[in-house]
């Protein structure tokens, strides 16, 4: 008899909510069918593909997406629910640097998604002849959440796969590349691989290899990014952002810390403030973590001076950035100077069929600051791609794939490549 009253009840509440007698309004719904999984209830996957990129990053999405176009058959592995990384969960959605000294420096397949995000959100793009008197000025502001669907949708058209919610737990070497067994919630999945793309941003896959990282004691805060009072209008406008100082994205539990830290410290602007909170971020974005020890390294001096490095793939321009606990004074690079990435600074040290791609590329801390930011590592994430695909195709490991040859698949995809402009 109570159960009954109760669904009544219930039934009773919906229907008046549907009427808006209630006084509460319910927005129109809509529907579409998701195809069924093979074999959803059974926990064990094997995949066997030619790339696996580990994080669906900035950098990652890129490589994957030139990896697919390229021929490779792509695994992308992504231990969030969406690709963009810094740019959508973190909400930084305001890439750059794209251009520098009244130039495009940095195009591609980052650029074309970027650019197709502004104008099918009936944005904006800055003009990249005019050098701006900060560079600020020249950043592009997209909306995060068209940014993912479109991200996914060139993923899918380039034949990557996605499987979110997962990430390797152990990688071993096998005769004709890799094994890596990858956990999620109510998946096992075991992959064999040819080429490894490590896109984590702190080199994880490096640091599960036991291959050397570098890392100071002290890192760059993160940021929390959130509104209060007004509406924030995505692809408009930035966001206010807090400052998590001792933010460390090493591990789950580093990341829990930084994640209650920020939103503890909104709620209590919140509750001393009159305004309302109108957007909050999911999660912290990070700045700094490991880097790899590569076959190269970029110093601060390369970067300062616009060193071309003999194996160069892209370019990258930015100040100088470093975050410390007195705020950031940028440090602009010298007019004319553009910084470039060699291809050996995204491999690890004494290492084969694995390279990297975005924050984590090595480099001293000073460097990094600089090439942490969005389109240098869209810019790498696509070289990446490039050298891992050539890698499969050739049997052989991405730092020995021919460079005129990664050249020229990058420059077939839209990229620029130094000393092309």
């Amino acid at each position: 008899m109570i159960e009954d009253t109760m669904r009544n009840n219930r039934r009773s509440f919906l229907q008046q909510s549907l009427l808006g007698s209630a006084g509460l309004t319910i927005a129109s719904t809509s529907e579409v069918h998701a195809a069924p999984v093979p074999d959803a209830d059974k926990p064990e996957v094997t995949e066997q593909v030619d790339v696996l990129v580990v994080g669906g990053g900035t950098a990652g999405t890129i490589a994957a997406i030139q990896a697919g176009r390229a021929g490779a058959k792509v695994l992308l592995v992504e231990r969030g629910t969406q690709l963009g990384g810094a740019m959508t969960t973190g909400g930084v959605a305001f890439p750059g640097l794209f251009d520098a000294w009244g130039k495009q420096i940095i195009a591609g397949i980052g650029w074309d998604l970027v650019k197709e995000a502004v104008e099918l959100d009936q944005g904006t793009l800055p003009d990249f002849s005019k050098v701006p008197q900060r560079h600020w000025q020249n950043q592009v502001t997209i909306n995060q959440f068209l940014y993912v669907i479109l991200a996914e949708e060139k993923c899918a058209q380039a034949g990557v796969q996605i499987a979110y919610h997962e990430f390797p737990q152990a990688v071993t070497k096998t005769e004709g590349g890799w094994q890596v067994d990858c956990r999620g919630f109510g998946t096992r999945r075991r992959v064999s691989c040819r080429q490894i793309i490590d896109c984590t941003g702190g080199a994880e896959v490096v640091g599960l290899l036991g291959l050397p990282r570098l890392r100071e004691e002290e890192r760059q805060p993160g940021s929390y990014l959130f509104m209060l009072g007004s509406a924030h209008d995505p692809g408009r406008n930035q966001i206010h952002r807090l400052y998590v100082h001792g933010a460390d994205s090493t591990n789950s539990r580093t990341v829990t810390l930084a994640n209650l830290t920020g939103r503890k410290s909104i709620l209590g602007r919140l509750r001393k403030g009159d305004k309302r909170l109108m957007h909050l971020q999911p999660e912290t974005g990070f700045r700094e973590s490991y880097r790899i020890q590569g076959e190269t390294l970029i110093t601060v001096n390369d970067y300062r001076s616009g060193r071309r490095f003999d194996d160069a793939i892209c370019y990258a321009f930015y100040p100088v950035d470093l975050h410390t606990k007195n705020g950031v004074k940028p440090e602009p690079l010298k007019h004319g100077i553009i910084p470039t990435v060699p291809l050996r600074a995204l491999i690890p040290k004494d290492s084969r069929n694995i390279i990297v791609a975005g924050r984590c590329v090595s480099s001293d801390r000073l460097a990094n600051s600089g090439l942490r930011v969005q389109a240098s590592c869209m810019g790498m994430g696509q070289a990446a791609g490039a050298a891992a695909a050539l890698a499969v195709k050739h049997g052989t490991t991405p730092l020995e794939v021919p460079l005129k040859e990664i050249h020229d698949l990058l420059r077939g995809h839209g990229a620029i490549i130094p000393g092309d402009v």
